[in-house]
């Protein structure tokens, strides 16, 4: 590898592993956004009851989007595990399925799938500052 394929770092340098993991603290980002949108989900089964006097309240119905929510709420406290991430993310595949439902639980799940992309682009800026060295906790020295 030539100097000129080097990647850019910061005028510190490469540094050292971060003091502390910055991941971890992204992962309690993501089981939030999990338990949210789990507690979204519990919600949109009043939807489910409500509109068209009841017509969608099948049981079929119920437990789609009953079991998509308990999906949500326990992966939440998994997200420890390297399998967690693609996971939540198949997911939000799956919760795709709520159009044929109703319209209305699929643009809940289309709004988080959008707030998962901004979380994955946060996590894909963070993951290069740390390989470039720029976060404060790579040139704190360990005591």
């Amino acid at each position: 590898m030539s100097s000129t394929d080097s990647p850019e770092v910061g005028p510190l340098g490469p540094g050292h592993a971060p003091a502390k993991d910055p991941l971890k603290g992204l992962r309690g980002v993501l089981s939030g956004t999990l338990i949210m949108e789990a507690i979204v989900l519990g919600l949109a089964m009043l939807v489910i009851l409500k509109v068209d006097a009841g017509a969608m309240w099948t049981t079929p119905n119920i437990a789609f989007v009953g079991g998509l929510a308990l999906a949500h709420l326990v992966l939440a406290f998994l997200q420890r595990f390297s399998w967690g991430l693609p996971a939540a993310l198949v997911l939000q595949v799956i919760g795709l399925a709520g159009f044929l439902i109703h319209w209305s639980i699929g643009v809940v799940v289309v709004i988080f799938i959008l707030v998962w992309w901004y979380v994955l682009t946060l996590r894909r800026n963070l993951i290069e500052r740390m390989r470039r060295g720029l976060l404060t906790t790579q040139h704190l020295d360990a005591k």
